[in-house]
């Protein structure tokens, strides 16, 4: 347990010590949220379905945590180029134990960059149901969990760090925008169903809508399932390609 703190603890201390990192990676949310929220608002009211706002901002926060998490794995590429990575694989260890103190710690920044953004949108008019909060951080963490184990799992077999850049904006963006997270999934074509069924994302950002403001397109009890069963998968695959890392 102590070997998994103290690479959790690293990587928070690394997130707090980078204002830079924290403000760059709350620029892109922001831009979604002023620029859908408030150029869309009109239209989506207007078609009968409420305030935009108040369905957007889940699906922003949950922005935040996926591009968060699985950038993480950008740490794990940057620690083998520079030495840090051997130091640790050579350490009388588990690489389990490693695998998970750096996936936890990805997780844990990624899900306060999504309540910083959650807190953004409050000041900016966004009311979330309070009494379900607490639900909403643990769809917060499942979903950074997740996409940092996938992070993680990608870059334990890359060595470039621009191949990685390219290949999450290659995942993440159709993760992200067939999602539900900037628009609402009923009455979808069946092609666009069904791909949006089998996005492990659209359950994170489902989740997410029914704890912040009790809309809902799956049953919840779906949405922890599907985000529990593949994050364990994806961490049993990631701690397995680790294991296979030489340096």
């Amino acid at each position: 347990m102590k070997t998994i703190y103290i690479l959790w603890l690293r990587q928070l201390k690394r997130y707090f010590r980078s204002k830079s990192r924290i403000i760059g990676s709350l620029g892109q949310p922001l831009l979604f949220f002023i620029a859908f929220g408030y150029g869309l608002g009109g239209l989506f009211q207007r078609a009968g379905a409420g305030s935009y706002i108040q369905f957007l901002a889940p699906g922003i926060m949950a922005m935040s945590i996926i591009f968060a998490a699985v950038f993480s794995g950008m740490d794990l590429i940057w620690d083998r180029q520079f030495g840090f990575l051997k130091e640790t694989l050579v350490a009388p260890v588990s690489r389990v134990r490693i695998v998970f103190g750096r996936t936890l710690g990805g997780a844990t920044v990624a899900t306060m960059q999504g309540v910083i953004v959650l807190l953004i949108a409050m000041v900016a008019g966004f009311r979330p149901t309070l009494a379900t909060l607490p639900l909403a951080l643990v769809f917060a963490g499942l979903t950074g969990l997740l996409f940092t184990a996938m992070g993680g799992a990608i870059a334990s077999v890359l060595e470039d760090m621009q191949g990685f850049q390219l290949i999450m904006n290659f995942l993440v963006m159709p993760l992200f925008f067939l999602s539900g997270a900037l628009f609402p999934l009923k009455g979808l074509p069946r092609a666009l169903d069904i791909v949006v069924t089998a996005n492990p994302f659209a359950y994170g950002v489902d989740g997410l809508r029914w704890a912040l403001i009790g809309q809902a397109h799956f049953p919840l009890a779906l949405d922890l399932g599907v985000l529990t069963a593949i994050t364990l998968l994806l961490l049993g695959v990631g701690a397995w390609l680790f294991t296979r890392i030489e340096v």
